[in-house]
């Protein structure tokens, strides 16, 4: 039935990698199954027949689908079926897609869809790289027109050594987690998070990671050359060369002119013109190709940068190569937040806002790995208006949601432990205004941001980009590239990091990959420039956290109880604790280890919330002094709750440190009140006394306090039934 089915078996990193062909999805262009340990994914690649009209990108969507199946699990959404993906999926169809849509050629307009579903997880054996793989390799056996193949893997540090596509127990050891794609020579791509490394060791794991890539690549290549299509030609969407130089001839000066400044809208402003102008003299001549005189304007705008930068070492805004644009860093913009930064540099601007919540604040997460909540986000706005635009807001795209994650990723290694910090904590970078790397400016206001706000950061953490332009052999690399030097250039390298060393590295690139010394070159150039901007700029707005936090945050206490004493603190049906709340005016998080965690606007509110639950979950003890609340009273003392549940007699000669006539003289129901535990009898009934916690907590002098008022009748057993029910019903 199977006739083209065929197996192809290698290792990688020590464990078994196969992939299947010609056995399912056989209708795709190119598919496979590829296995990596238990770990499934299938991986399928189409292409429309035909370029699609009217556009000037190629159309490439990758899809990195995660079920919960793979894992056992059945999604928690009302129709128990899995819903949008979850961003750490969008944040995987990034990284597939970084280093395979270079590898396509630009003037393709054939819509090209690439889906990865992960069937099976494997917690040792990474889906996304396996997905990586098999993406690779279902484009590289079908029709459709690629440079590839590529291959991906990633990269940790543990004791010093570099450890391939680490293992789960590894992974939570690792110093670093770098995902480094490459094809047969070239490094493709690069992800990184790591825990403040330095700049060689990192260029040391990204060529471990390489080294490790090219067997895989040739893996690949055998494959191609037993079962690999030949490949189709395709339309293309170059322009007519004669109309290019007829507009070179034409506008190339006024080209030049309108890019030769520092100001984004007077660029636009003098470009405007010269579209029309363009248009004007050449769409009659052009009917049918009008089109792609827009195509001709953006390849003549990407010529002049280009042959600024390569033949004058000219940038648009005057900047030398290795210049940063002007700086600024301020905090405490808004009154009412907890904490706020803005950190400018040339026309980027991004204002970044957090929020402490409690324990309960967490995102929960519902998705393939073993991740359940996390305390740190970092979310990013990109609005319209920041580049001068006009469009509806539409909630967060994949680039948003990207960029987001790159930030989390640069400041989570010195985001302090919950231990260190109780808080849940939230950052919104806003993109107030953009000219290039916004998201290496939201590193920068976030650590702003987090310092206003009294967050005891590690250490400040900066973000820088560098940039790249080649031809042939000839490269060169700029530090903090602007918009335009983006759009035109090849590189954005993006290095987030603290004095010691790197937390994150995002690198995108429109050529097929980087040589070692590119690489080198840019880790360099992005240190200097991540020093100069912590220390010139954003240390001399905020040197360290704010001692206080703000007076709108909430204050959080924590503590451990014993798992058992859990259920005591809840209380049937959550009456316990929720009475806790409701008297403290607090809130409070039980985690399942013991960890108690209560936040309340007012400090006072949280310590007698503590003191509650710590009453509740650890026996009380004589000679504990503890302040409770009247909740009844008898001819011959009070009954104080010390905690819910807990309660005990004060005598009426224990009432005060003078005599005592009438309990109503002294206390009322609902009086709070310090009382000490004299004796726990041996049903566990409690005797407290004012007087005595009077005397210790505030030294008031005892008088004589012997009272003539009636005392409970006694048995045998020191209490008459009466008092045992009113005393021990607790």
């Amino acid at each position: 039935m199977f006739e083209d089915f065929k197996v192809f078996e290698t290792t990688l990193a020590g464990r078994p990698l196969v992939v299947e062909t010609g056995k399912v999805a056989q209708l795709a262009n190119g598919s496979c199954l590829i296995r990596y340990g238990e770990t499934a994914v299938l991986c399928a690649v189409t292409a429309s027949e035909k370029p699609r009209e009217g556009i000037d990108f190629f159309p490439l969507s990758v899809d990195y689908e995660e079920k919960l199946y793979a894992v056992g699990k059945i999604p928690g959404s009302f129709q128990r079926r899995e819903g949008r993906p979850s961003e750490k999926a969008i944040l995987t169809s990034r990284v597939i897609d970084r280093p395979v849509r270079p590898l396509f050629s630009k003037d393709m307009r054939n819509d090209v869809s690439i889906v990865c579903t992960v069937m099976s997880v494997d917690p040792d054996c990474p889906p996304e790289t396996t997905a990586m793989i098999g993406a690779s390799i279902a484009i590289s056996i079908s029709d459709i027109p690629w440079d590839g193949p590529i291959s991906g893997v990633v990269v940790g540090l543990i004791d010093g050594e570099y450890v391939i596509n680490p293992t789960a127990e590894q992974e939570a050891k690792s110093q670093m987690h770098v995902t480094v794609a490459s094809t047969a020579d070239l490094v493709a791509m690069i992800e990184a998070g790591a825990n403040e490394i330095d700049n060689e060791t990192m260029y040391g794991g990204i060529m471990a990671g390489h080294a490790a890539n090219q067997e895989i690549v040739r893996f690949i290549n055998d494959i191609v050359s037993q079962i690999g299509k030949p490949k189709t030609a395709f339309e293309s969407n170059e322009p007519d060369a004669a109309m290019y130089e007829a507009i070179k001839e034409f506008a190339i000066e006024k080209i030049r002119y309108a890019l030769d400044t520092d100001d984004k809208r007077i660029r636009d402003e003098r470009m405007s013109p010269v579209y029309t102008e363009v248009h004007e003299a050449f769409d009659s001549e052009y009917p049918e190709m009008t089109a792609k005189i827009d195509e001709c304007l953006y390849k003549l705008q990407k010529y002049v940068v280009r042959r600024w930068l390569l033949d004058e070492g000219k940038r648009v805004d005057g900047r030398g190569i290795d210049d940063v644009r002007p700086l600024a860093a301020e905090v405490g913009i808004l009154p009412r937040t907890h904490g706020s930064g803005l950190f400018t540099r040339g026309q980027t601007q991004v204002l970044t806002i957090a929020t402490l919540g409690s324990s309960g604040d967490a995102q929960l997460l519902d998705g393939i790995d073993e991740e359940e909540s996390k305390r740190y986000l970092h979310h990013y706005n990109f609005p319209s208006y920041s580049v001068g635009e006009t469009r509806p807001s539409r909630g967060p795209g994949r680039r948003e949601i990207g960029h987001g994650a790159l930030a989390e990723r640069a400041l989570l290694p010195v985001i302090p432990s919950v231990e260190e910090f109780p808080y849940t904590i939230r950052l919104v970078s806003e993109v107030v205004s953009s000219n290039g790397s916004t998201s290496q400016g939201a590193i920068c206001g976030s650590t702003l941001a987090l310092m206003d706000a009294g967050v005891p950061i590690k250490a400040p953490v900066a973000g820088i980009s560098c940039g790249l332009v080649t031809e042939g052999d000839r490269f060169m690399t700029m530090v903090d590239i602007q918009g335009v030097e983006d759009f035109y250039g090849d590189m954005d390298f993006k290095v987030g990091g603290t004095h010691k060393g790197i937390t994150a590295i995002q690198m995108d690139l429109k050529i097929h990959g980087l040589t070692p010394e590119i690489i080198r070159q840019a880790l360099d150039k992005c240190y200097k420039a991540r020093i100069y901007i912590l220390d010139e700029i954003m240390l001399k707005a905020i040197s360290t956290p704010r001692e206080e936090l703000s007076p709108y945050a909430p204050k959080m206490l924590s503590t451990k109880i014993d798992v058992d004493k859990i259920r005591d603190v809840i209380g049937k049906g959550g009456s316990v604790i929720q009475k806790i709340q409701a008297e403290c005016n607090c809130k409070i998080d039980i985690e399942e280890d013991g960890s108690v965690f209560i936040s309340a606007l007012n400090t006072e509110d949280a310590k007698r919330a503590l003191s509650i639950v710590e009453t509740i979950a650890k026996d009380p003890e004589v000679g504990a002094i503890y302040k409770g609340r009247v909740t009844r009273l008898m001819t011959f003392g009070a009954f104080v709750e010390i905690a819910p549940g807990k309660e005990g007699l004060v005598h009426i000669s224990k009432l005060d440190v003078k005599r005592v006539e009438k309990v109503e003289d002294v206390v009322a129901v609902g009086d709070e009140l310090l009382v000490k535990v004299t004796e726990i009898d041996e049903q566990g009934r409690l005797n407290l006394s004012r007087r005595d916690a009077l005397i210790e907590v505030e030294g008031l002098v005892p008088e004589n306090t012997v009272s003539d008022a009636p005392r409970p009748p006694r048995r045998d057993n020191g209490r008459d039934g009466n008092f045992r029910r009113d005393h021990g019903r607790r």
